[in-house]
């Protein structure tokens, strides 16, 4: 199972040229978990520094994988990883959900520099 980040999706649907890293990991819908936070966060970015229009594309290319909300049980351990890593909240929810179906996060964001089952690149 895969779980691409924020920053991730974010650099992909921009065609930033860090993308590359993370077609391995959107081709394959059926091993791809959305958090619903990433939803967020991309929305969030995407209608800031565009429109509309294309936030709500992205979201609808984001829901081809299996998308996770954020439930009471996924919550509690998303704090407890916070406060164990110093993570922000999205973060730790990222981080809680790949931990809890074994997902390897694909990101460009240091804050999972050096964690396992990550793969990070840093932002060129």
């Amino acid at each position: 199972m895969n779980i691409v980040d924020s920053s991730g999706w974010l650099a992909y649907f921009a065609d930033e040229p860090n993308a590359k890293h993370f077609l391995v990991p959107l081709s394959n819908a059926k091993l791809l978990i959305v958090p619903t936070i990433t939803i967020y966060e991309v929305f969030k970015v995407i209608v800031r520094e565009s429109s509309e229009n294309e936030a709500l594309q992205a979201v609808v290319a984001m829901q081809r994988g299996s998308v996770i909300e954020l439930s009471a049980p996924l919550a509690i351990t998303a704090s407890r990883v916070s406060v164990e890593r110093q993570l922000p909240m999205a973060d730790s929810i990222i981080l809680a959900t790949a931990q809890e179906f074994k997902a390897i996060i694909w990101t460009q964001d240091s804050d999972f520099k050096n964690t396992n089952k990550v793969k990070y690149f840093p932002k060129k």
